[in-house]
């Protein structure tokens, strides 16, 4: 067999093909130059890995039949048609806490910077002038400093500038205050951050909401020793209001590593004396090159292995705890099951876990319920990253709920599909055992231990001697092996049902023969697709 094929559209650092090793044919473009791109992406390639040069827009992931994976090798995906990915089935994923360390050493580097003017006192000693009275700086000892956006690179910020002496003051709408209380920040809002705060540090993603955040308006409210540092996206902090806060002494000084068009090297920021700037520096270290390239490496692996990769960023239900991935091939195959008996995609499916397993972030079983339900009615290329969006085209929903007690297992989960002529089914499964394995245990009313198989058939008929013996003997005819019978019934002559796991897929015109001879009043068959 052909090995997957990965290319390599930037320079990574060496380990990053020593973490996807040899299962995979490596090749090389330069993804800054357009058409080379292009054509490479034509060539046949199953993922390929970027930094910021490379633009994965709508036209190169058309161009790239077969893509399954782009993984960005940083933290940022400006360069990614997100949207066009999804719709397209491709997984996108990134390193999101590879720079997080580098980037908060830069804002603090850029933070002592800017209080000890030291990048405009050396600029004047190499001019050969002594002017030591001149670059006069700030302690930050005792003083206020003012987080804005108080993620992991924010807290990180924290903690280290706690060290000098800081109070830390923390704006961030959606942190809860007692994290930032654990953190020994105080979690204010955005106009206290500007009116009390000696140095100010952003750590905000660049969108809709926090574009201009920290305007003129903003700056109007803000101490004149205030110093600025933006080391997060260009565009948050308003670079024309700065300039002017500077100029009129509004704001002391600025250090900035991010601007709003980069490359940025015609700034009338730079002019200014008070301000120390750097070329978007922040993932700029060996180590956190290092682990950007390792761990998309690995993403890129898990995720063209058929696994889910918790640093897919369209994949909804976000990182998946480990206690829930086996869980995820269960919920597709109940999806299929409950399909396949109702013949017909249903409008809406609801998966409930019980026991143990309720505890975890159980969300993404409702994007494993979606893809199992549309695979069951031939739906071609579902993975976890478009079926959402296909579900939705076709009027199919899902969702979770979860319930702590479970009666008679550890573990257990019940899918209900609903369907538009109003029949529902419900079939229910568990993971048995240190290994896991995967059983059905009902569906509707009737209880069963069936382990999922490649090949099903489901009869329902009126409970009566010699069924058995005729579906063996209708099946034994057309050349198909019979690997398990299961039958239960709700009462002696009630209702039945009989799940059979056969060795081969069984014809549309043997499910019928069956049907007829054994009187059943429903037979279906399924292949089970993971």
């Amino acid at each position: 067999m052909s090995k997957p094929v990965v290319l390599i559209a930037e320079e990574l650092s060496p380990a990053t093909l020593d973490a996807l090793g040899p299962d995979f044919e490596i090749r090389n473009c330069d993804g800054a130059d357009r058409s080379e791109l292009l054509a490479a992406l034509t060539k046949g390639v199953d993922a390929i890995l970027i930094r910021s040069a490379t633009k994965m827009d709508s036209e190169a992931i058309a161009a790239a039949t077969g893509l399954k994976v782009i993984a960005r090798a940083g933290v940022g995906l400006d360069n990614v048609d997100i949207p066009a990915a999804t719709a397209a089935g491709v997984m996108v994923v990134n390193a999101p806490t590879s720079n997080i360390v580098s980037a908060a050493e830069l804002a603090i580097a850029l933070l002592l910077a800017s209080a000890r003017n030291v990048s405009q006192a050396h600029a004047t000693l190499r001019d050969g002038k002594w002017a030591r009275s001149k670059y006069t700086g700030a302690e930050l000892y005792e003083k206020k400093l003012g987080v804005i956006g108080f993620g992991r690179i924010g807290q990180l910020v924290a903690q280290r500038m706690a060290a000098f002496g800081m109070e830390i003051l923390a704006y961030d709408p959606y942190l809860q205050p007692a994290r930032a209380a654990q953190l020994n920040a105080r979690l204010v809002t955005l106009d206290e951050i500007l009116a009390e705060s000696d140095f100010i540090t952003i750590h905000l993603p660049k969108t809709k909401e926090t574009a201009n955040l920290i305007n003129s308006e903003a700056l109007k409210k803000v101490k004149p020793t205030v110093r600025i540092i933006n080391a997060a996206r260009g565009g948050v902090l308003d670079e024309s209001a700065l300039y002017d806060a500077i100029k009129e002494g509004r704001v002391a000084g600025a250090g900035l590593d991010v601007f709003a068009t980069e490359p940025c090297t015609d700034s009338p920021l730079f002019a200014l004396d008070q301000v120390v700037a750097t070329p978007h520096l922040g993932a700029s270290t060996d180590e956190a090159q290092e682990r950007a390239g390792i761990a998309v490496a690995v993403s890129v692996r898990k995720a063209l292995a058929g696994e889910l990769v918790p640093d897919a960023v369209n994949v909804k239900g976000g990182a998946i705890d480990e206690a829930i991935r086996p869980s995820l091939p269960l919920v597709e195959k109940l999806a299929q099951v409950a399909t396949a008996l109702a013949d017909e995609l249903p409008v809406s499916i609801d998966v409930k876990v019980f026991g143990d397993i309720s505890v975890h972030d159980c969300s993404v079983l409702a994007t494993s319920a979606l893809k199992g339900a549309l695979v069951a009615t031939g739906a071609e290329t579902v993975t976890y990253v478009n079926a959402p969006n296909i579900a939705h085209e076709r009027g199919l929903s899902s969702s979770v709920a979860t319930d702590r007690e479970s009666l008679e297992y550890r573990s257990m989960i019940s899918l209900h599909a609903a369907f538009s002529d109003g029949q529902s089914i419900t079939v229910s499964g568990t993971l048995m055992g240190i290994k896991m394995v995967e059983k059905i245990i009902s569906i509707d009313n009737f209880d069963l231990d069936l382990a999922p198989a490649d090949y099903l058939l489901f009869l329902k008929y009126t409970d009566r001697p010699g069924v058995v013996g005729t579906v063996g003997n209708s099946l034994g005819k057309a050349g198909i092996n019979i690997a398990s019978m299961q039958v239960a019934r709700d009462k002696a002559g009630g209702e039945a049902l009989m799940a059979i796991t056969v060795d081969s897929a069984i014809p549309a015109d043997i499910v019928e023969i069956v049907r007829k001879e054994t009187g059943s009043h429903l037979a279906r068959r399924t292949t089970l697709v993971v």
